[in-house]
């Protein structure tokens, strides 16, 4: 059987919706494509509450995306402490952290010449698209 090649767009949203499956915190998504030189397309970045939720978090995410796109995720580092756990999917880098770590590392803004979108921020504008015009509300409403 050959393997599926998932589009960008649904492993991005496939990772989104698993980590909030799990209840990650403050998950914001850094779209990188216009950024010279950057590793990859997008940085997901997330945080847990303790060391089983950053991990719970990843195991979901990697398991979720394997049965829903039979995609493996490349590289996994970090779950040795759970302090910072990388899932490289190699367009979509997705960071899982404590939150301790998070603000001390702060890719957020380190890479801050990418495009920040906040995953109420993204939901809200695949729900935009998928509604018909004419229920569309106005921003004046």
């Amino acid at each position: 059987m050959a393997k599926k090649n998932p589009t960008l767009k649904k492993l991005h949203s496939t990772i989104l919706s698993s980590i909030e499956d799990k209840m990650g915190k403050d998950i914001v998504s850094i779209d990188l494509r216009k950024v010279e030189n950057a590793v990859a397309s997008y940085f997901i970045i997330c945080h847990g509450d303790s060391n089983t939720h950053a991990t719970a978090i990843a195991d979901w995410v990697a398991e979720n995306v394997e049965n829903e796109l039979d995609e493996r995720v490349w590289k996994v580092q970090g779950k040795e402490n759970s302090e910072w756990i990388i899932l490289d999917y190699g367009s979509i880098v997705l960071h899982v952290f404590q939150r301790p770590f998070r603000h001390h590392y702060n890719l957020e803004e380190l890479w801050a010449d990418g495009v920040l979108t906040t995953v109420q921020e993204a939901l809200e504008e695949v729900e935009t698209k998928i509604k018909p015009k004419n229920e569309r509300k106005s921003r004046k409403e």
